[in-house]
């Protein structure tokens, strides 16, 4: 089935938001958050159904899952995003040439906005509002995973958009069918940008197929390296929190270093609390030897270390100092979050200096990673390239420049 019925309206639907005042944009992100708490039973309803179709003992069931709790975040966060600053119509610079022509460089929305992502239905409510906040239009494929989910949702939205006199075009869900993809990578007439969000296997064919410009949110190989000074009470509760707090998003410890002078002791700390979440340990030679006992202990392969496992799984491997940990990171690390746990000023700084990541921390658990945590509203994803946005891809990166110029009859 061609989607090119609906790139065309939403497209068109793109103007009618880029003008509406500020006042009424602001009060349809609110109607949407108050449609999802009203909404509650159905949404939850429809997503029993996708995960009924699931396997009960995947680990990635926990990104399909929303309850209660979780829509009272989603909508929280919209309404945030509803008070933040419009990013669009800011003047970023103002002149006046030297043949009289007044020059402006002007912050305007991208214009439609197409994501491709996978089972996580929060991300349909998160890429919508960031987008309508943005005064973009956008176009959502997601997975059928979370089809059901993903329908309700968007029923809501159109919903509110239509409340408010706009096109029900201006958020536009696609079939979950993968075939609708490949005229999604050929739509340059009709979508601006395109933002794969999900595994690196996703983001990896997106960017190489598609014909749209691609702006990608990566894959999170994460690393906790425990330096030979680290306090040990500290550096267990960081490594931990990183691991088990959520495990299956990308922001979570995918990978643990410690520094041999220190292995011993920080190993036999972790044991305990690992076990008691079940954490399944892929261990090198040297940490093997330390964690001698552990329940769910296997000798680590060389393709364990750059794995990002999305689930209670973590490599574990002994280093000889700083130098092999930051050799290690460069070889494995996917750029996403990289944190350092050390007393050491100097240690600290040379960390933050030579790793090439994102979000770089000190003493402090990768998890924080998030377009929330840093005061930025949702974000559609964590960008890990460096052309356009890096880190939490939030609302102050859904806009580009226009230059518009005013004259009084200048010719050249």
């Amino acid at each position: 089935m061609s989607i090119q019925t609906t790139l065309i309206k939403t497209n068109k639907a793109k103007i009618a938001l880029q003008k509406l005042p500020e006042k009424q944009l602001k009060g349809l992100l609110q109607a949407i958050a108050h449609g999802i708490l009203k909404n509650e039973a159905a949404i939850l309803k429809a997503n029993k159904k996708d995960l009924a179709a699931k396997d009960p003992n995947d680990p990635k069931n926990d990104r399909l899952m929303l309850n209660s709790e979780r829509l009272k975040n989603i909508a929280n966060a919209i309404t945030n995003i509803a008070q933040l600053p419009d990013p669009t119509g800011t003047i970023l610079a103002e002149r006046t040439l030297p043949n009289g022509i007044r020059l402006k460089k002007v912050a305007v929305s991208l214009g439609v906005v197409g994501a491709i992502y996978e089972s996580r239905p929060n991300v349909t409510y998160d890429i919508a509002a960031l987008c309508l906040r943005s005064r973009n239009a956008c176009v959502l494929k997601g997975s059928s995973d979370a089809q059901h989910t993903n329908k309700v949702s968007i029923g809501i939205i159109q919903k509110a958009l239509k409340e408010f006199g706009l096109d029900i075009n201006t958020v536009s869900l696609l079939p979950p069918q993968r075939e609708v993809v490949q005229e999604m990578f050929t739509a340059t007439k009709y979508l601006d940008v395109l933002i794969p969000r999900g595994s690196e296997g996703l983001i990896s064919f997106v960017r190489k197929n598609s014909l749209v410009p691609v702006i990608e949110t990566g894959a999170g190989v994460c690393h906790v390296y425990i330096e030979k000074t680290a306090d040990l009470k500290k550096a267990v509760a960081i490594a931990v929190n990183a691991k088990v707090s959520r495990p299956s998003v990308c922001n979570s410890a995918d990978a643990i270093l410690v520094d041999k002078d220190i292995a011993a002791d920080f190993l036999q700390l972790l044991k305990p609390v690992f076990e008691k979440h079940k954490v399944e340990i892929f261990a090198d030679a040297a940490s093997y030897k330390n964690l001698k006992g552990y329940p769910y202990l296997t000798q680590a392969k060389p393709e364990d270390f750059g794995r990002e496992f999305l689930s209670l799984k973590c490599a574990v491997k002994t280093v000889k100092n700083i130098d092999e940990a930051l050799d290690h990171i460069e070889e494995y690390s996917t750029k996403h979050s990289e944190a350092i746990v050390s007393k050491n000023k100097k240690a600290c700084e040379r960390f933050v200096t030579e790793v090439d990541a994102a979000a770089v921390y000190t003493n402090a658990s990768t998890r924080f990673t998030d377009g929330e945590e840093f005061g930025l509203g949702a974000e559609i994803g964590i960008s890990t390239q460096k052309l356009h946005a890096r880190g939490p891809f939030a609302l102050e990166k859904l806009v580009t420049e226009k230059w518009i110029l005013e004259g009084n009859g200048q010719v050249r």
